[in-house]
C-alpha cells in the first residue's frame, strides 16, 4: 500500500522516521509508544523517543518532559468480556500549561501519520 505523506497547509514536514516508527508499532507490534517532538526552526515533526513493545503507559508518562510540549501514540493492549484480546492505538497530546501550539499542528501530524 503506498501512501503519499506531503507538507499540509500549515508548512510542517513529517520526516520519514515518524511514518515508518509509526507502522512498526501499529503493523508489527515492535514498539509501545512513540513520542513525537516539533522542531520549531526546521518546521518538522519528528521522532524524540521511542518505547519498546515491553514499556508501559507509566513508561511513556516518565518519558513526557516537564517544561515542553509532545506528541504521542500509545499502543493499548486489553482484554474485552468476551475475554478476547484487542488493541487501540491512543494519540496524546501532551501540553504543558502556558505553552501554545495551534491546533492545526495537531491535526497536520495525525493526518500525515495516519492517525485517526
Amino acid at each position: 500500500m503506498a501512501m503519499a505523506f506531503k507538507m499540509a497547509t500549515t508548512g510542517m514536514r513529517v520526516t520519514d522516521e515518524c511514518t515508518s516508527s509509526y507502522m512498526e508499532m501499529k503493523w508489527k507490534k515492535i514498539h509501545r509508544y512513540i513520542i513525537f517532538k516539533i522542531e520549531e526552526k526546521s518546521r518538522k515533526v519528528t521522532v524524540d523517543k521511542v518505547g519498546g513493545a515491553g514499556e508501559s503507559y507509566h513508561d511513556l508518562a516518565a518519558s513526557l518532559p516537564v517544561d515542553d510540549c509532545r506528541y504521542a501514540v500509545f499502543d493499548f493492549d486489553f482484554v474485552t468480556v468476551d475475554n478476547c484480546r484487542k488493541s487501540k492505538i491512543f494519540f496524546i497530546a501532551w501540553l504543558v500549561q502556558f505553552t501554545f501550539i495551534p491546533l492545526l499542528i495537531q491535526d497536520t501530524t495525525k493526518g500525515k501519520t495516519g492517525i485517526s
